[in-house]
């Protein structure tokens, strides 16, 4: 029953993630914002915000080892979206390089994604200096600072968010069934329908979370673990479906967005947060996931942004960092 449930929910998931794509293109275009800000923040920062509500219902239930759990959702969601988020990406591009019209060569808008890979590597990095022991009079103001960040992250990337999307490389609204309004559909009706695919990948993920709970507690894993691996594995990674559909279109802007706009937010509101209201001391588990999140950062920039292009290398790379850190969890646990 768990098993079948588990593939409702992810089926759930799909069916979001179509409609939530559609719909932000859409509105991205009716609201005249560039593709990189569209990916980066539309896309990015709708499908991060369940994630992250993980961590605050974590701290909200006091309960005890809840701040480890929290701890380990905030920095598990970047680190899974520096890793494997992004080997499946490259995957996805590689696989469909000869459906792609630039093949592997990377065409997304460059500077809002080394903004966004920057960002991530600086406050990523800053939850790792302060993770064993500063002082409540540094730790909390650098915490609000990091929040604070984010705000002029936004300010920069709603200013050189690249070209709006051409129309023609849009597809029918999905809601818009009139043929007379199918080329130019309301802001009302592309709000309701990103709202409906986002509430069914919030559902479809809650749903994976829920059956794959009962599947982790029949097999005794413990708590902390979860919050590493699989609360971002099944809230984040599903939602990320948004960028295969992307990529494979050859949308590298909306694809690359989704994710690296992800990075950004949960490397500041959530870390936040957490310095702000935890006394932040990672486990080595976290701290390590930390370390691991921040080679797959910089081997994004490294390849993406300075050779702009994919390759298999980097996918195998990406992959091994999620997986080597998968077996020492589990040699540890």
């Amino acid at each position: 029953m768990n098993f079948l449930l588990l593939v409702l929910s992810f089926a759930i998931i799909l069916a979001g993630a179509l409609l939530f794509t559609n719909a932000v293109e859409w509105l991205g275009h009716r609201l005249k914002l560039g593709e990189g800000a569209v990916g980066s923040l539309l896309a990015a920062v709708g499908t991060a915000m369940p994630e992250t509500l993980i961590a605050i219902v974590a701290l909200i239930g006091a309960k005890e080892g809840a701040d480890q759990v929290a701890i380990g959702a905030i920095v598990g969601a970047p680190f899974l979206l520096a890793t494997l988020a992004m080997g499946l990406v490259g995957l996805f591009a590689y696989l469909y390089r000869d459906r792609r019209e630039q093949g592997l060569e990377l065409d997304a808008h460059a500077p809002t994604l080394e903004r966004d890979l920057i960002f991530f590597l600086i406050f990523f990095a800053v939850s790792l200096a302060l993770a064993w022991g500063a002082p409540d009079a540094l730790r909390i103001p650098v915490g609000i600072a990091v929040v604070l960040a984010y705000a002029i992250y936004i300010r920069r990337t709603l200013r050189g968010g690249g070209d709006v999307q051409d129309h023609a490389t849009l597809n029918p609204l999905i809601f818009e069934r009139r043929e007379e309004f199918s080329a130019n559909p309301s802001l009302l009706l592309c709000i309701v329908q990103l709202l409906v695919g986002l509430g069914a990948m919030v559902g479809g993920a809650h749903l994976f979370v829920e059956e794959l709970l009962h599947i982790a507690e029949s097999l005794g894993v413990e708590a902390v673990v979860l919050a590493l691996i699989l609360a971002p594995l099944a809230t984040e990674l599903p939602e990320k479906v948004n960028s295969f559909f992307w990529v494979r279109e050859g949308k590298d802007s909306l694809a690359l967005g989704n994710i690296t706009g992800a990075m950004v937010f949960q490397s500041t509101i959530p870390v936040g947060i957490g310095l702000v209201f935890t006394d932040w001391e990672l486990s080595w588990n976290a701290a390590l996931s930390v370390v691991l999140g921040l080679v797959g950062g910089f081997l994004a920039y490294e390849m993406l942004h300075r050779r702009g292009r994919f390759g298999l290398v980097p996918v195998i790379v990406w992959f091994a960092l999620y997986g080597s850190y998968i077996v020492v969890v589990a040699a540890s646990a």
